[in-house]
């Protein structure tokens, strides 16, 4: 072999080097920039909008997601059921001049619902005894994975009748008496008991230890809504079940669009619009009652069958659970079959992304748009590294030199 040979071969090594610590197709100094900060905890991707993987690090170490996970709920989804799809309320009359409500999760009954739904009723019904919810589409006490028992939102119970995502808002007025936070909800009895119970400062909550306490309250909410209808209710609110001798009598269907739905969820990355969606989803394809354990069973499936990954662990379907585990390589496969829809998602500037937070965990991935032809592809996953996510965000943007 001659001089010339050996310094050639010598170099072509070095270059095969440097573009399998991180890089394909940029500067040492700009692969450097974009992925010196990830540590071995984290991982870091970026690709083409081909597919060509630009920058990468620890691609394939399983993380956790966080509410990047948001992203592949959405996903199986939307493979069984159309977009323009709307959840819908079914109220009944039994032989006892009861009023019944059957529940399949709409995740959207917020008090304007509400209101729309009494006001319907009100001139379709007369006296009627009771109000009886009917929760039972949805298994009892559904135990989401990451889900405490705190007063915070995110804590929020599921339950197949709810009512503005199974939270209360509430302040004081000048005497120091707890009035409602939002002039559209009523502070009902069951809240107001729950408040000066926990002892609570002004601001927005979940009261509810259980999803049965959950469902009351929404029927408190309705009732107050009646009786502003007209409707003199006076009876009591209770948890039962339709029979098949019941009459129904009006069918809701949310004003909402799934779509519309998800674009909510999205905004404001709700753990409880993600997971209702779930259990709805499980029910739908596995039959009643929805459980955890369908939803998740076929958002796995869609996973597994559709994007082609079998190595990922989920859990539930908003990201709140440590225990979820997917790679920033099976984030891309998410992103790929996402592109569609990633008009969801949250803009700002250049991007369109899903961002995830947990104690000493910082995620986020989604799409880069400028003027490369077509969106790039990112997924951020910091692990406990203590890495600042923005100023990794940005040495991506400036690294790929399209983002204006």
């Amino acid at each position: 072999m001659t001089c010339k040979h050996g310094i050639a071969m010598f170099r072509f090594a070095v270059l095969l080097f440097v573009l399998t610590l991180c890089w394909q197709g940029k500067s040492t100094a700009e692969t450097s920039s974009v992925c010196a900060s990830i540590s071995s905890r984290d991982a870091l991707l970026v690709a083409s909008h081909g597919g060509q993987i630009l920058y990468a690090k620890n691609e394939i170490m399983k993380c956790v997601p966080a509410s990047t996970l948001k992203i592949l709920t959405p996903l199986a989804t939307l493979h069984h059921v159309e977009k323009s799809y709307r959840f819908h309320t079914e109220f009944y009359l039994d032989a006892d001049q009861n009023l019944k409500i059957k529940g399949y999760g709409d995740p959207l009954l917020i008090s304007e619902v509400w209101r729309d739904i009494a006001t319907i009723l009100a001139t379709k019904v007369g006296r009627f005894k009771n109000i009886i919810l009917d929760t039972s589409y949805f298994a009892p006490d559904i135990n989401i994975p990451g889900i405490g028992n705190s007063t915070n939102p995110y804590d929020a119970p599921n339950v197949a009748i709810c009512a503005n995502f199974n939270t209360v808002f509430f302040k004081r007025n000048q005497a120091g008496t707890i009035v409602t936070g939002e002039p559209q909800t009523p502070m009902t009895p069951l809240a107001l008991k729950k408040i000066e119970l926990l002892g609570l400062h002004p601001g927005r909550y979940t009261l509810w230890d259980s999803a049965r306490e959950a469902a009351l309250y929404a029927g408190e909410l309705f009732a107050h809504f009646l009786k502003e209808a007209g409707n003199n209710f006076q009876g009591e609110i209770r948890i039962g079940t339709v029979n098949p001798e019941d009459r129904l009598i009006y069918t809701h269907l949310s004003p909402f669009t799934l779509e519309e739905i998800f674009r909510k969820m999205f905004e404001f990355s709700s753990n409880f619009i993600a997971n209702q969606i779930l259990l709805a989803l499980g029910a739908y394809v596995e039959g009643p009652p929805a459980t955890l354990g369908k939803g998740v069973e076929v958002v796995s499936r869609y996973a597994k069958e559709r994007l082609h990954l079998s190595d990922i662990r989920i859990v539930e379907g908003s990201g709140i659970s440590r225990k979820n585990r997917l790679s920033a390589m099976d984030m891309l496969a998410a992103l790929k079959a996402f592109e569609p829809y990633r008009g969801l998602l949250t803009k700002k500037g250049c991007l369109l992304y899903k961002s995830g937070t947990l104690t000493g965990v910082k995620t986020r991935a989604g799409y880069i748009e400028g003027s490369c032809g077509g969106p790039h592809y990112f997924v951020i996953f910091l692990n406990n590294s203590g890495e600042d996510i923005e100023r990794v965000m940005e040495n991506i943007k400036k690294g790929i030199g399209c983002c204006k």
